[in-house]
């Protein structure tokens, strides 16, 4: 009885696994990966949506914009990885085409930012918008995609660290795929055996967290200081690789090095530093962006569009006014002001 209660205290001292990432609707695979993908970008549109309208922009920009960057940041985020990671698809035992499974998991967010930014670039020259601008709207929303994105990482079991014995250590099971013995990722955990360096650092969790900071940092530093010219992407770049670094650290998932560091602790120096210069020199172009730059060339304003009706309205007014009645305006436009008995 002693075992049972010590074994129930430690499990529920832990975080439990999802016993499976996938699930099926006839011979529809629904896997939650591609869920919190979906989800995480719809609450970036959503997001830069409102920040874009509030800053000046023209509603329903961000939406346009969503259209080019989201595939091309897709496409750049599972590059990014298949080339960081090319150790997975290829070489001796291994097939290249797994490289184009993507709701197999695995997207690099710089290639999805960098490649991303291109589709963004492409909309906002066919808007007559500023890039920059476009960035610093998106900038909260998009490092908020990304904690909701790291929950599918938690449905595959995937991206964790080192044993612990710490009281929010993941648990991480054995699951079992009947239809291919060696695919965990699509099996389902039977009788919760856990792997042998279970519990672990739940890295993912990490990172979500740290990410929601970085956003609530982001909003309040460009609500204060009203950041613009590309300054609130920079702060989020910054922000996002400080705790990149340490979180990547800590992982023990395969991946590349180059002088005894993964990868992407190279990329996260790399891009703080670059961020951080960006932020400073970015100073020197003065105040936030002018409201009516953010406006979309191929949509009329409104405010314009009324003014210029209601001037024509007034003109059409008096054009159409008998002469007796525009000559006795005119005649009581140029009398004396009467006195002001107060003065």
């Amino acid at each position: 009885m002693a075992d049972v209660n010590t074994a129930s205290a430690a499990f529920l001292a832990t975080i439990p696994s999802p016993d499976q990432g996938v699930w099926h609707i006839g011979p529809v695979p629904i896997r939650a990966y591609a869920l919190c993908i979906i989800a995480g970008i719809i609450v970036a549109i959503w997001l830069g949506e409102r920040r874009w309208a509030n800053r000046g922009g023209t509603k329903g920009t961000v939406i346009d914009v969503a259209v080019f960057a989201v595939p091309f940041g897709l496409v750049g985020g599972r590059l990014y990885h298949v080339v960081t990671d090319n150790q997975l698809y290829f070489g001796e035992g291994k097939n290249p085409l797994n490289a184009l499974k993507i709701w197999d998991g695995g997207l690099g967010i710089w290639g999805a930012i960098a490649l991303g930014a291109v589709g963004a670039l492409i909309a906002c020259r066919r808007k007559g918008i500023p890039l920059p601008a476009m960035a610093d709207a998106l900038a909260p929303g998009i490092v908020i995609a990304q904690a909701i994105g790291r929950l599918g990482n938690y449905f595959n079991q995937e991206l964790y660290g080192a044993h612990t014995d710490l009281p929010w250590g993941l648990e991480i099971y054995q699951r079992y795929n009947p239809a291919n013995p060696d695919d965990f990722l699509n099996g389902v955990a039977l009788g919760h055996v856990p792997l042998p360096d279970s519990p672990v650092h739940p890295t993912f969790l990490y990172e979500l967290l740290w990410n929601l900071g970085v956003a609530l940092l982001v909003i309040w530093a460009d609500k204060k200081f009203r950041l613009g010219h590309g300054r609130v992407f920079a702060l989020y770049v910054a922000g996002y690789t400080a705790g990149r670094f340490w979180i990547e650290m800590m992982r023990t998932d395969t991946a590349n090095h180059i002088l005894g560091l993964r990868v992407n602790v190279w990329t996260s120096i790399l891009l703080f530093a670059a961020a951080i210069a960006y932020f400073v020199l970015a100073a020197k172009r003065g105040p936030r962006e002018a409201p009516e730059t953010l406006w979309s060339k191929d949509v009329p304003r409104e405010d314009s569009s009324d003014s210029d009706s209601a001037s024509a309205e007034s003109h059409a007014e008096v054009a159409a006014a008998p002469d007796t009645v525009r000559d006795s305006a005119a005649d009581k436009a140029t009398e004396d002001p009467k006195p002001d008995p107060e003065k």
